[in-house]
């Protein structure tokens, strides 16, 4: 008796073993590429170009091309597979510049000062994807955010730039991979 329960769990087992062996075979034969984003790149694509985007805002902040470029760059290649490359023959390509950078009111107190400002940063984006025409996209992107007038605007302006950058990154990577 113990046998049989002993043989029929083996061949129970091994039934299982070789249903997990097709399915893995299958499934190794799919070239699908995933992104815990929710994104999608061809599974063909290996790399991917972006810019340097020039600040050509009126109001010039000195560090912003470089921060802006990095934080694209990052974004990519920290949420896809690709490759960053130097050469526009890659497989997407980022270009474009910033647009704008300013500063305004936005809540006025009766005495006519400003209770709240606005940082803005608009960046002109050009996306290529060489695999699907259609997805291409010429864009402008903008994001802002608010601040207490009675804050040293240059003691805060770096942490504004990062907040508003990582936001901008994020919308474009989404038109450009997500789609949206």
């Amino acid at each position: 008796m113990e046998c049989k329960c002993g043989l029929r769990f083996a061949v129970s087992g091994l039934r299982y073993v070789v249903c997990g062996v097709v399915l893995l075979l299958v499934l190794m034969g799919c070239r699908v590429r995933f992104s815990f984003t929710g994104g999608s790149v061809n599974p063909n694509a290996k790399t991917v170009y972006v810019a340097t985007f020039p600040n050509n805002a009126s109001l010039v902040n000195p560090s912003l091309s470089q921060e802006f470029t990095t934080g694209l760059k990052d974004r990519v290649q920290n949420q896809t597979p690709l490759t960053i490359v130097d050469t526009k023959n890659a497989d997407y390509v980022f270009e474009g510049a910033i647009t704008n950078y300013s500063v305004t009111p936005i809540a006025i107190q009766g005495n006519d000062q400003a209770a709240m400002n606005r940082l803005t940063i608009a960046v002109r984006v050009t996306f290529k994807n060489k695999f699907d025409e259609k997805l291409n996209f010429e864009q402008t992107f903008s994001r802002y955010s608010d601040y207490l007038s009675s804050l040293n605007f240059t003691s805060i302006e770096s942490g504004l730039v990062q907040e508003i950058v990582s936001a901008l990154t994020e919308d474009i990577f989404n038109k450009a991979f997500v789609n949206w």
